[in-house]
């Protein structure tokens, strides 16, 4: 009778070991699995650090990019010289100047200087403008009426001779200095030397003939106008 009891308790004892067996496969299954689980994972994580590093690396060339401010092949160069810049302080392991932040603001303050230049280049042409409306509207209200059977009154603009025709009177004005000859566009207009002088102070340019000076030599040929002249004077 006591072999029955041996087997009885062997086999609960096989059983026994069989199931702590089995527990501990599958235990030990879970831990494979759970390590490459977390190995999938880091490797994952890996990557995606490496990318976001990347990125931020590139993120000054592309703002570069993108604002226009450098071309390709310079961003390229930037590149290269950040790397050889980090290589060189990973070896020396010295602080470094960042060359690419220093050519950047380089860049940037080229860019402000240029918009600088070209706000200043369209205020002055904006200011032109207003002076040649300006000067357009003071010859149109002002020009005086010429005369084309009239007599000829020959100039010289730009070393080419011009002709306008205008009556005697208005002819002796232009003489005397008390009338002028300008330009409006491809024409020619006479206005009265006040408005010439206003003509004058916004654009010289358009102020053909002007004879100021014939008033000076006219009053002094006036001061003489009393003295009689002899008829047998030789000249």
């Amino acid at each position: 009778m006591a072999l029955p009891i041996k087997q009885e308790g062997f086999s609960e004892l096989k059983f026994a070991v069989q199931t702590g067996l089995t527990l501990s496969y599958g235990f030990f299954h879970l831990v494979i699995v759970m390590c490459r689980m977390v190995h999938q994972q880091l490797r994952c994580f890996s990557q995606y650090l490496g990318l976001f590093m990347s990125k931020q690396k590139l993120s000054l060339q592309d703002q570069l990019l993108k604002s226009g401010l450098v071309s390709s092949a310079k961003a390229k160069t930037i590149k290269t010289d950040k790397h050889k810049q980090t290589k060189q302080q990973q070896k020396n392991n010295v602080v470094v100047v960042d060359e690419t932040k220093l050519l950047a603001e380089q860049v940037q303050a080229e860019k402000i200087a240029r918009d600088k230049e070209l706000n200043q280049l369209r205020k002055l042409q904006d200011e032109q403008k207003q002076l040649a409306a300006q000067v357009k509207q003071l010859i149109e209200l002002n020009r005086q009426p010429k005369d084309e059977n009239g007599l000829a009154y020959n100039f010289n603009d730009n070393n080419k001779i011009k002709t306008i025709y205008v009556a005697n009177e208005m002819r002796e004005q232009i003489i005397q200095g008390r009338a002028a000859i300008v330009r409006l566009a491809a024409a020619y207009e006479v206005v009265s030397a006040e408005v010439a002088k206003k003509i004058l102070d916004r654009d010289a340019g358009s102020v053909i003939v002007f004879n100021q000076q014939t008033n000076t030599a006219a009053g002094s040929e006036d001061a003489y106008a009393d003295y009689q002249i002899p008829d047998d004077l030789i000249w």
